[in-house]
């Protein structure tokens, strides 16, 4: 299934994308994606009840706006250097453990909304990442019983300050973490659905010109790794999202750096998960 929420912010709706293209309405099972829906089974039980239920559902206008796909979840646990070829580019030697940090979910917002560049911002940068959607609470797990975990599969762009990341005193959570900088989806895609998560396309673009362009086979540590490897350190609840690192081709990486100004448009995608667009703007 794809699971997509739809409306104004702060008032979106839960939904399901068919194959047709259509969003339908499922409100009448489910007020919300959410901790408790994917805590309970909420998938597999959403899936029975559509076989039922689907042709009586109302169908969401597609002029409506698309929100991020789970409702704020408790965290988003992001994973640096993940992928050789980027760690290469930024000058750094490759991790022996999964490099890991926090980006605060108050940045999160659609798949279509605008980029807002921070006050004080010269250095914001793009990062084309693939998202990973826990299912069920993990604690402790082992890496072959950690895809049980897992709920689905997002796009996210992972956007940066590169001088409150890199530059100013502390840890990277200052420059991941401005508003607007984790714009998510435009769906989940539940697990079932994407035959081979580590051999998947995704790309960016700066203005239609290919900034990204790279395969998840690059990874360095892989989805069952990750989720083993975070779960020895703090528990991840349902809705949590692991963000799995960037390939080669951001901005920090040219010589001389390329950073996003206002009215720049940037277009990315990962194979079987949707595309999306933001318009950069400053504040």
């Amino acid at each position: 299934m794809k699971l997509i929420r739809i409306g104004k912010t702060g008032d979106e709706k839960p939904g399901v994308e068919l194959a047709n293209g259509d969003r339908i309405n499922v409100s009448k099972f489910v007020a919300d994606f959410d901790e408790d829906f994917f805590g309970t089974n909420g998938i597999e039980r959403l899936a029975d009840w559509l076989k039922e239920n689907s042709r009586d559902l109302p169908k969401f206008d597609k002029s409506l706006r698309v929100g991020p796909p789970v409702k704020r979840p408790s965290k988003i646990v992001c994973v640096g250097l993940n992928y050789a070829k980027h760690a290469q580019e930024s000058g750094m030697t490759l991790p022996k453990e999964p490099v890991l940090f926090f980006k605060a979910t108050s940045a999160i917002v659609g798949p279509n909304d605008d980029l807002i560049i921070p006050k004080g911002s010269k250095k914001t940068d793009w990062e084309v990442e693939l998202g990973v959607v826990i299912g069920e609470k993990a604690s402790y797990v082992s890496e072959d019983q950690a895809m049980h975990h897992v709920a689905g599969y997002i796009l996210h762009n992972d956007y940066s300050e590169r001088e409150f990341q890199l530059e100013r005193e502390g840890q990277w959570v200052k420059g991941k973490s401005c508003d607007s900088f984790a714009p998510i989806g435009p769906y989940i895609v539940t697990k079932d659905e994407v035959k081979d998560v580590h051999n998947l396309n995704l790309w960016l673009k700066l203005n239609g010109e290919m900034m990204q362009n790279s395969n998840t086979s690059d990874l360095v540590f892989n989805i069952p790794q990750l989720v083993s490897y975070i779960s020895q350190y703090m528990t991840l609840l349902p809705g949590d999202i692991i963000s799995t690192g960037t390939p080669f081709g951001v901005g920090l990486g040219f010589n001389p750096p390329k950073y996003l100004k206002p009215g720049d448009v940037i277009e990315l995608g990962i194979e079987g998960l949707g595309v999306s667009k933001q318009t950069a703007r400053a504040l």
